[in-house]
């Protein structure tokens, strides 16, 4: 019951740190931000941040796993009919597209800028966000690929086709793309029906 306690007071003072954090990031950018501005606006002291986090960086990974998070926690990929590829897939590109809606739009273009520069922060995102989702999503179509659901593909070329994709198309939504901010909603339905039906007729 103590452990309990102990985790759900840890989870609390984590999510108190990233949020903080979130809002000093969106406003002054990485660079510019300090963990002492961060600590004064999480109402803590500057060294409990590294008591959950190890550095800034670490602290805006932190972030976008708990954006990544947030929006897996909307998604049942059980309830997905097996063998039902178009579902799965617009259910797929919903995950990620939808999980930037609102302020964290300015977030991701905090965060993408960053990991252009940032050797460390790229690494981090690579292993620890990027390459599982890619791992996971390979699995997945290995197995339709074994059930014939779908043709034998390159499954690492597709997958960092598809992910490219979608990362193609947040920069060019912080970019400012007029197209993409009215009809962002549409976009898994869209992507998905263009990867399973094309463009030929």
């Amino acid at each position: 019951m103590k452990e309990e306690i102990q985790k759900q007071l840890n989870t609390t003072r984590r999510n108190q740190i990233l949020d903080a954090a979130a809002r000093v990031f969106a406003q002054k950018g990485f660079h510019p931000t300090t963990t002492r501005d961060i600590a004064k606006e999480a109402g803590i002291a500057e060294g409990t941040i590294y008591n959950y986090f190890e550095s800034k960086a670490a602290l805006l990974l932190g972030i976008f796993d708990r954006m990544s998070e947030t929006a897996r926690q909307d998604v049942d990929f059980l309830k997905i009919t097996p063998g039902d590829i178009r579902t799965f897939l617009r259910v797929y590109f919903r995950q990620p597209l939808m999980a930037l809606k609102s302020d964290n739009f300015e977030l991701f273009r905090v965060i993408v800028s960053e990991i252009m520069v940032n050797q460390e922060l790229r690494a981090l995102y690579y292993h620890k966000i990027l390459e599982p989702t890619l791992s996971i999503s390979e699995t997945i179509f290995q197995q339709w690929i074994d059930q014939q659901v779908i043709k034998p593909v390159n499954l690492k070329l597709t997958m960092r086709a598809i992910s490219g994709m979608i990362m193609g198309l947040i920069v060019e939504y912080v970019m400012g793309d007029e197209t993409l901010e009215t009809r962002w909603e549409e976009l898994p339905d869209f992507l998905a029906d263009l990867i399973l039906d094309g463009i030929k007729e």
